[in-house]
């Protein structure tokens, strides 16, 4: 089936991340219902430029977003780029179909004002989980790192001699990222706090676990960040990315240079990088309104 070669494709060749996996599949089984309904043929390479604009009205028309959309139609693009390189298809119903048009959304971010709220309680300081939810959070927001790179860090990543931090991204894409002199001091304490807890190195274990040697969960450190955040903001998103987009939006608020910034990220390219530029824009321009005798007019 041309669609589990697609899978298998993005999992063992393109090493896509699960959730990229996951995604593609699901809005491929999408297509491929609707294509069943509307035709009775089984399988998502027998859409037609037609049937591709008719799915993507009817998602619209159900409440889909136009981003959500933006996405499943990336997801049938690289579909039938797969199915024309493995020549299971002639050509690519999606070539002439133009993505509908969503609005820009700047990224959240907490001001650096409130930042010092996340970091308040002494949590860290009565259990091992405590610990283990303040490095966290020290994480995320001293580096910029991804979840997905955030659960992969294994001890051996970390290097308090050098104070730096390997880190795999995407496509396994590997970067260093320096630490500062205090997230050092708080990934040799949990180091430390780490042996203790499971009587060894445990070198094999990923650096986040529990008291019981368990990796920590994706859905657990999302849990710890919006608990964290809500100390701070009562804005509605309160995820792992919004560290990130914090990071960043912060370095760039104190003068850091913007390619600087796409290798600590792990950016392919500077546009990915330069939608943060926007938030420091608007920083200015709420600088220069409230200061400038005219500014307000």
């Amino acid at each position: 089936m041309l669609l589990q070669r697609f899978i298998e494709h993005l999992t063992y060749e393109r090493r896509s991340s699960p959730h990229t996996v996951l995604a593609y599949q699901r809005d491929l089984g999408q297509l491929a219902a609707y294509i069943k309904e509307k035709t009775g043929k089984e399988g998502a390479e027998h859409a037609d430029d037609r049937t591709v604009r008719s799915w993507m009205m009817h998602l619209l028309e159900r409440g889909d977003s136009a981003r959500t959309v933006n996405r499943k139609l990336s997801a049938v693009r690289a579909f039938f780029r797969f199915a024309r390189t493995v020549g299971s298809a002639d050509s690519d119903p999606t070539a002439l179909i133009e993505p509908p048009k969503t609005p820009k959304r700047l990224p959240e971010f907490i001001e650096e004002g409130r930042m010092a709220a996340v970091f308040t309680g002494d949590e860290a300081a009565l259990t091992f989980k405590g610990l283990t939810d303040r490095t966290v959070l020290e994480l995320l927001y001293g580096t910029g790192m991804r979840l997905a790179e955030l659960l992969g860090l294994r001890p051996g990543d970390v290097d308090t001699a050098s104070r730096t931090l390997r880190v795999l991204g995407k496509r396994n894409k590997e970067r260093i990222i320096p630490l500062s002199d205090h997230l050092a001091h708080v990934l040799i304490t949990y180091l430390n706090a780490r042996k203790v807890a499971l009587g060894g190195e445990s070198v094999a274990l990923p650096l986040l676990v529990s008291e019981t040697g368990e990796p920590v969960a994706r859905r657990s450190v999302q849990r710890t960040v919006e608990r964290y955040l809500s100390r701070a903001t009562t804005q509605r998103k309160r995820s792992p990315h919004v560290l990130r987009h914090t990071f960043a939006t912060h370095l760039l608020n104190n003068g850091a240079d913007l390619n600087a910034v796409k290798e600590l990220l792990g950016h392919a390219n500077l546009a990915a990088t330069q939608v943060y530029t926007h938030n420091t824009v608007e920083k200015l321009r709420n600088a220069h309104r409230k200061a400038h005798p005219r500014g307000g007019e």
